[in-house]
C-alpha cells in the first residue's frame, strides 16, 4: 500500500509524550538519547516531565517534538519499512529529512534548536501574533490581510476551510475583526512568534548561517517540500539549505501537499509525532484514507499490525 508519513509540526507538544515509546521499543530510546546527547542536557527528562512552561517554549519545543517523532519512525526504520514519500508540517520537514536518509539525526536536533531560539528572538513578545480561520474562503483571507495594513499574511494552509494568518499584531487584529464580520471562525494561536511571515527574516538569515556547514548526503526517499508543495526526489545541499530558509518567511503549503499525495495515489497517512492534527488534515481532503498515529496504543498496535501484513505479503 502506497505509504506517506507525515511529521508533527510545532504547537502539538506536551509533557509526556512520547514515554511510551519510550519504555517500550529500544530503538525509540536511542532516539531519546541521542538527542540528550546532541544538544549536551536531558531534553528527554524535560519531555517526560516538563515544567510545561520549558517545554512550550520554541527553543525547546521545536527539538523535543523532532525527538519524538523520529523515535516514532526508528520503529519504523528497524522493521525495514520504507514509505512512499514523506512530508513535514514545517519543523517536520526536518524530521522528513532524517528518514529520508539526508540529514543525520544529531544534525536535525541541533539546528532546530537553533532555528526556535532564532525564531522567538526575532520578534520582540507582544509585537507579532497568529490566528486559525475557519469557514472564510481563499480570497475573504486574502483581503482581510490586504487591507489590515503592515505585515499581516496568510501564513499556513493546513486544509480547506482552515488557514493561518501571521504577522504584526496590530494587523492581525485587524484583520480577525474583518473576517469575524464576514462571519468566519477565529482562534488566536498561543505562539511566541508570527511564524512564516517577513517579520522573521533576521531569524532566516541566522538559520542560514547555521545550515551552512552542515552536511545534507542524497535523498532515499522522495519527500514533499513545505515552501511549494513540490515533490524532491534529488536534490543537492544548497537545494536543501536553500529551502529551510526560504520555509522561515514562505508560507506552509500543506493542502496542496496533501493533494500532490492523493494526487500521486497516496493510500495510507501515519502521522509520526505527538497530536493528530496532520490525520484531521489529511481528513479534510480524503475521508476514505487509511490514517494512523503513535500517540495511542490502540493507533500503535494497529500500525504493528500492518506492518506485519505488509511483511507477509511481501514474503508471499
Amino acid at each position: 500500500m502506497k505509504t506517506a508519513l507525515l511529521f508533527a509540526g510545532q504547537a502539538t507538544q506536551s509533557v509526556g509524550m512520547g514515554k511510551a515509546l519510550f519504555d517500550r521499543f529500544p530503538e525509540s530510546k536511542s532516539t531519546f538519547e541521542a538527542a540528550d546527547e546532541a544538544l549536551g542536557e536531558s531534553l528527554s527528562r524535560l519531555i517526560f516531565e516538563g515544567p510545561e512552561a520549558d517545554l512550550l517554549r520554541t527553543a525547546n519545543a521545536q527539538p523535543a517534538i523532532l525527538t519524538v517523532a523520529c523515535a516514532a519512525h526508528a520503529i519504523l526504520a528497524t522493521r525495514g519499512f520504507e514509505p512512499t514519500v514523506l512530508a513535514g508540517h514545517s519543523l517536520g520537514e526536518y524530521g522528513a529529512l532524517v528518514a529520508a536518509g539526508a540529514l543525520q539525526f544529531a544534525d536535525a536536533v541541533r539546528l532546530v534548536r537553533v532555528r526556535g531560539s532564532l525564531m522567538q528572538a526575532a520578534v520582540p513578545e507582544g509585537e507579532g501574533a497568529m490566528a486559525a480561520i475557519q469557514r472564510a474562503d481563499d480570497a475573504t483571507i486574502a483581503a482581510a490581510c490586504a487591507q489590515a495594513g503592515g505585515v499581516c499574511v496568510p501564513a499556513v494552509d493546513n486544509a480547506p476551510g482552515l488557514v493561518v494568518i501571521s504577522g504584526e499584531t496590530a494587523a492581525v487584529a485587524r484583520a480577525v475583526a474583518f473576517l469575524e464580520a464576514a462571519d468566519a471562525m477565529v482562534t488566536p494561536l498561543p505562539v511566541s512568534a508570527p511564524f512564516h511571515c517577513s517579520l522573521l527574516a533576521p531569524a532566516a538569515a541566522g538559520l542560514a548561517a547555521a545550515l551552512a556547514p552542515v552536511p545534507f548526503g542524497p535523498l532515499r526517499t522522495p519527500y514533499l517540500r513545505n515552501v511549494d508543495a513540490a515533490l524532491v526526489t534529488e536534490a543537492t545541499a544548497d537545494d536543501i539549505r536553500a529551502s529551510l530558509v526560504r520555509q522561515v518567511v514562505a508560507p506552509v503549503c500543506w493542502r496542496q501537499s496533501i493533494a500532490r499525495m492523493l494526487a500521486d495515489g497516496i493510500e495510507r497517512f501515519w502521522h509520526l509525532g505527538p497530536g493528530r492534527a496532520n490525520l484531521s488534515h489529511v481528513k479534510r481532503q480524503a475521508r476514505r484514507a487509511t490514517l494512523g498515529a503513535f500517540d495511542t496504543p490502540a493507533d500503535l498496535e494497529t500500525i504493528l499490525k500492518a506492518l506485519e501484513t505488509d511483511a507477509q505479503a511481501d514474503r508471499s
